[in-house]
């Protein structure tokens, strides 16, 4: 592992979907000059996030493309439901029951779950356990009643 822990950070999604959350996640890490990955664990919600980061604001887009795009490595965010990551990403965001291989080679691992589905729950929960017995930095967010994000572990 680096001199650095990975962070591990768990998103618990209640309130929003998570075709509202993602978009703003992802314009935040590029606004710290990283590049994302996120790895979807079906093909059929890759096509809809993709969908979903081209039209979630009427003024903006967030750049992004998949293996079908091609030209990965010039991808700011590439989307995938493989371990790749052609664009030298820092961040990965996992999704829709995606794991991580592993926790070295990142600044950052997103898990966002859905906090109504038991076994995307149990999954974030086994993943927890990996993160912190690999010696990562985790912390869990869950969103208030406000739709605000509360940090609570």
């Amino acid at each position: 592992m680096s001199e650095t822990a990975t962070e591990v950070l768990f998103y618990h999604l209640e309130r929003q979907p998570l075709e509202k959350v993602l978009p703003g996640l992802l314009e935040r890490t590029l606004e710290r000059g990283w590049r994302a990955v996120v790895q979807s664990g079906s093909e059929e919600r890759l096509e809809a996030l993709d969908l979903a980061l081209w039209t979630y604001r009427d003024d903006s887009f967030l750049p992004h493309g998949t293996r079908k795009d091609g030209l990965p490595e010039h991808q700011p965010v590439y989307l995938t439901t493989g371990s790749e990551t052609p664009n030298g990403a820092g961040v990965r965001f996992l999704v829709d029951g995606a794991v991580a291989e592993g926790h070295t080679g990142f600044v950052r691992i997103v898990y966002l779950f859905d906090g109504h589905d038991p076994q995307a729950v149990e999954l974030a929960r086994g993943q927890w356990r990996a993160a912190k017995t690999a010696g990562c930095s985790v912390a869990y967010w869950q969103q208030d009643g406000e739709g605000r994000w509360s940090k609570k572990a």
